[in-house]
Order: structure tokens, then C-alpha cells, then sequence
């Protein structure tokens, strides 16, 4: 019999909040690059809601249709150890879907369009293109890079050229996740018939070019060097040191297990760096 207690750190394990997190914070970053000043406390609060819950939502429904690869890949994952169940995993990945929906709807139907966009290219490439190898990594990558232009577009500012780059570091730096993350999989996504760099090239090119797309990121953390203040520097310099020291790691690694650490620590680092950033940007508002 599973606990009420088993069943909420199930929950809390299988959003992984730290990643909904740096969605959240994505959106935010978008909306205050777009504007080049914060915007009021309500069009903070339902961005953040509107990117953290679309985030959940994909992550959730990912290990819905993971479950047969997380038997291999992860067996004390939440779904395979049996601590949530696929109906009850399916239904709060389509209520937190919704809720998202419905903050992106309070900025207007091109935010909603977009939201929906996004949403769907999630449960997608869950469903159907997961084993698409470098497309359906690009998929994700997209996905994720165009949280920054949901900001902008959230305060009427789509266009904006800082927003854009952004967007653009955000997508090379989960590109390098993905391609990263296959690399770790590789046993499970064998199983499903996968095309991933790893299994096509061997685990160790397709580490090489994950750490080379990382390097790119770094490289373009410099674009905005000269347009925003020491709010900017400062953080985002300690991101990229950072990201070379758990990159090494992640090269360096000879398990699934050191790769996934290595991994949550290049997304920790790039979540903190734009988090401060963004601190930083609302206490000089």
C-alpha cells in the first residue's frame, strides 16, 4: 500500500521542479529584456505560472511515455516502482497543461497560440518523436528557447533582438542537454529503436558534441556583454565558469550515473546565472 506521503514525493519526483523552474524564469527574463524595465507584479507572476506549468506538464507526461524505457533506464523512478500510477500521472500532466494555458490566456491569444505551440511540440516528441535522434533534440531545444520570445510577446514585445539571443542561448544549451541526455540513455533508447548521435555515432562523439555546443553557449553569453550592466556580467560569468567545470565533468564521466549528475549540474548552473540575473535586474528596477 502506497503512502500519502510516498505519493507526494512521487509527485515532487516526477516534476523535478528545478527544471519548470528555469522555464518560469525563462519567460520572466524575456518579459524584462523585452522591456528593458520590470514589468508589473500580476504579468510577473503569470508568466512565471504560464512557463513553469507548461514545463511540468511535458516533464510529466514524458515519463508517461517513458515508462517501459524508465524499466531499464530508471527503475526507481516514481511510474516503474509503481509509486504513481499511469492514470493518475496522465491526469496531472493534463491539469497542469491546462492551468498553464490558462496564465498564457491572460496575455492575449498570440501568447495562448504560442503557449498551445509549445505544449503540443512537447507531448509530440514524448509520444511520437523521442526516437527521432538530432530532430526531435532540436524539437525540445526549440521548445525551450521560445519561452524567451512568450516574454516578449507577453508585453507586446516580440521582436526585441536581446530577447532573441537569449532565446537563441537558451536553445544551443538544451540542444547540448539533449544530445547529453540520449548519450545516458543509450541502453533504453536502444530498446525503442532510437537514431540518437549516441547510438549512431558512439557515446563518446556525441559527448564531444554536446560539450562543444555547451563552449557555444559560453561564446554567446558574450553578445549582450556590452548592452547590459554588471547585473548581467557578474552572474552570468559565474554561470560560464560554471558550465566548463560540470562540462569537464560530463566528458570525464564513466557512467550513466556521473553523466546525470554532471548534467543536473550544467542545469542548475544555467538556472541559477539567469536567475541572479534577473534578481539582480528587479532590485536595480
Amino acid at each position: 500500500m502506497i503512502s500519502l506521503t510516498q505519493k507526494a514525493r512521487g509527485v515532487l519526483q516526477i516534476f523535478r521542479p528545478e527544471l519548470p523552474t528555469a522555464a518560469g524564469v525563462c519567460v520572466l527574463l524575456g518579459q524584462v529584456l523585452a522591456l528593458g524595465v520590470v514589468p508589473a507584479l500580476p504579468v510577473l507572476g503569470l508568466g512565471f505560472a504560464c512557463g513553469f506549468l507548461l514545463s511540468g506538464s511535458a516533464l510529466i507526461t514524458n515519463d508517461y511515455f517513458d515508462l517501459e524505457v524508465d524499466r531499464i533506464n530508471a527503475p526507481q523512478r516514481p511510474l516503474p516502482a509503481g509509486i504513481l500510477t499511469p492514470t493518475e500521472v496522465m491526469t496531472l500532466g493534463l491539469i497542469t497543461a491546462l492551468l498553464g494555458l490558462a496564465a498564457a490566456a491572460a496575455f492575449g491569444p498570440l501568447a495562448l497560440g504560442l503557449s498551445l505551440i509549445i505544449w503540443l511540440l512537447g507531448f509530440l516528441y514524448n509520444w511520437r518523436l523521442k526516437a527521432a535522434g538530432l530532430w526531435g533534440n532540436l524539437i525540445v531545444a526549440l521548445s525551450v528557447g521560445i519561452t524567451f520570445v512568450l516574454g516578449g510577446i507577453m508585453v507586446g514585445l516580440p521582436w526585441s533582438p536581446t530577447v532573441w539571443t537569449f532565446a537563441l542561448i537558451a536553445l544551443v544549451f538544451d540542444l547540448a542537454e539533449e544530445i547529453a541526455g540520449d548519450a545516458m540513455d543509450a541502453e533504453g533508447d536502444r530498446q525503442r529503436g532510437s537514431r540518437s548521435l549516441a547510438l549512431l555515432y558512439g557515446r563518446t562523439t556525441a559527448l564531444r558534441i554536446s560539450g562543444a555546443l555547451f563552449g557555444m553557449v559560453v561564446l554567446l553569453t558574450l553578445l549582450p556583454w556590452g548592452t547590459l550592466g554588471l547585473a548581467y556580467r557578474i552572474p552570468i560569468l559565474l554561470m560560464d565558469l560554471l558550465i566548463v567545470f560540470f562540462v569537464i565533468r560530463l566528458l570525464r564521466s564513466q557512467t550513466p550515473t556521473e553523466g546525470r549528475d554532471a548534467m543536473r549540474g550544467l542545469y542548475i548552473s544555467g538556472s541559477l546565472g539567469l536567475l541572479a540575473f534577473l534578481i539582480g535586474s528587479l532590485l536595480a528596477a
